[in-house]
Order: C-alpha cells, then sequence, then structure tokens
C-alpha cells in the first residue's frame, strides 16, 4: 500500500491533478491586501478572507501590498513577479485606483485618461500572452457622506476608465465601486462606520489612540465588501461559480 501511494504521489498524474488547479491572482493595493495579525490589528483587505469562499480547485495567490498604484506596483518590478506565476488559465483580478489619484507622488501618479487606462491595458495584455485570463475591478468607494447624509465620489474619472477599458478590451468586469456605493448608501452615515476602521482608544493594543479610517477596511466590512465580490464572481465569471463554497 505505502508502495502504491509513493507512486500516486511522484507519478505523472500526481502533477497533473496539482497543475489542474486554478489559481487566481489578486494585483491591487491595500483595500485588497493580507494584513498582519500581530497585536490584534483589525485592518483587513477583502482579498484577505476571499480564499475562505471557494473549495478545492482554485487557490487565492494575494499579491496586493498597501500603497500600490497601477504605476508603481509595476514601476517595483511586483507585476513582473506574478508574471512569472501566472499558468495558462489562471485569472488575474486588477483593482487600483485609490493611489493612482496621489497627485504629488511622480511615483504613484497616473492621470485617468492616460497612463491609468495604458497602464490597465498593459496588465491585460500582459495577462494574455501568458494564457491568461484578466479581469478589472473598479475600486471599492470611501466612506464620505455629506451634511445631508448623501455619499459623495471621491474617485472622480477612475472607475469610468476602468468600464470603458473592460468594455473595449472585451475582459470581465467586477464593478465593486457600484456595489460597495450600494452598501454604504443601504447602511447609512452612521452605521457603515462598522465597515471601516473606526476604532476607539484602548479598543486594540496596536491602536492605543483609536483610529478613524474610511478607506480601509474592518474584518467585518471586509468580509461583507468579499460578499459583494462574489456576487460579482458569480455574475461575470460563471465557470467559477462549481468551485464556490455553499
Amino acid at each position: 500500500m505505502k508502495t502504491f501511494i509513493l507512486l500516486l504521489l511522484f507519478s505523472p498524474l500526481a502533477f497533473l491533478m496539482q497543475d489542474d488547479e486554478i489559481t487566481i491572482f489578486l494585483v491591487a493595493d491595500s483595500t485588497v491586501a493580507n494584513k498582519p495579525f500581530k497585536n490584534g490589528n483589525p485592518e483587513k483587505g477583502w482579498g484577505q478572507v476571499f480564499p475562505l469562499y471557494f473549495e478545492n480547485g482554485v487557490r487565492i495567490e494575494n499579491h496586493a501590498v498597501n500603497g500600490r498604484s497601477t504605476k508603481s506596483f509595476m514601476g517595483e518590478g511586483r507585476w513582473n513577479k506574478v508574471l512569472s506565476l501566472i499558468h495558462p488559465g489562471d485569472y488575474v483580478i486588477i483593482e487600483f485606483g485609490h493611489n493612482d489619484q496621489k497627485i504629488k507622488d511622480p511615483n504613484r501618479y497616473a492621470d485617468p485618461d492616460t497612463a491609468y487606462r495604458a497602464n490597465l491595458k498593459k496588465y491585460i495584455a500582459d495577462t494574455r500572452a501568458k494564457g491568461g485570463k484578466p479581469v478589472l475591478a473598479t475600486p471599492i468607494v470611501r466612506r464620505k457622506f455629506d451634511e445631508r447624509g448623501k455619499l459623495v465620489d471621491t474617485h472622480g474619472k477612475y472607475p469610468e476608465v476602468v468600464r470603458q477599458v473592460a468594455k473595449e478590451e472585451k475582459v470581465p468586469l467586477l464593478d465593486l465601486e457600484e456595489k460597495t456605493g450600494e452598501l454604504l448608501i443601504n447602511y447609512g452615515a452612521e452605521s457603515s462606520k462598522q465597515l471601516f476602521l473606526h476604532i476607539k482608544p484602548g479598543e486594540y493594543s496596536s491602536l492605543p489612540d483609536g483610529r478613524t479610517d474610511n478607506t480601509h477596511l474592518s474584518p467585518y466590512g471586509a468580509f461583507r465588501v468579499c460578499d459583494l465580490v462574489i456576487e460579482e464572481v458569480r455574475e461575470e465569471l460563471p465557470e467559477l461559480v462549481q468551485y464556490l463554497k455553499d
């Protein structure tokens, strides 16, 4: 019996079974990135909980990093690393926009109509050249309400450029800006705080002075946003539905 198991493990069939596993790469910023658990760190990205929604057969590689834009992710060599790992049939979900807006930072800023658009198209072309399947996602909204309780747009042209490029390049679109906007409106100005980092002083040892942050997600917020991601996956990537948990 032991001999049979060893033969199976080192047989071509075993390697074929491993190769058949689909990998979904996440290429994005802090709203998606994995965050450390040290000292009960409450900040989480939706990509951190994304693997929990899948059965065997799909592997998630989260390459999202805090503070990155379409430009800096490439400039730091992070995109080349992801490219080296992509196999035919793998998926690459690309979500940027928060940091492309940083007009005072030349390492990150990407004009929406020119550099940002060109960068998105490069991610798509490079992914396709490796036999992968590119997927675009609009950036999730920030929590900002005006004095009348109306959600305020903070991303300007960036989400619309993502939609345009997705249409032009015929790639699936996860419209997370629209979905998370609806989510925050449904929660309202006060209740939506629980989706983000509204931490009281002393609540976490990692944040002794507390924190008020309307961009980064709480653990609860990460799950709620990921619920919306999965809704979009069901619509835009139906071939992956068979791998989702009930």
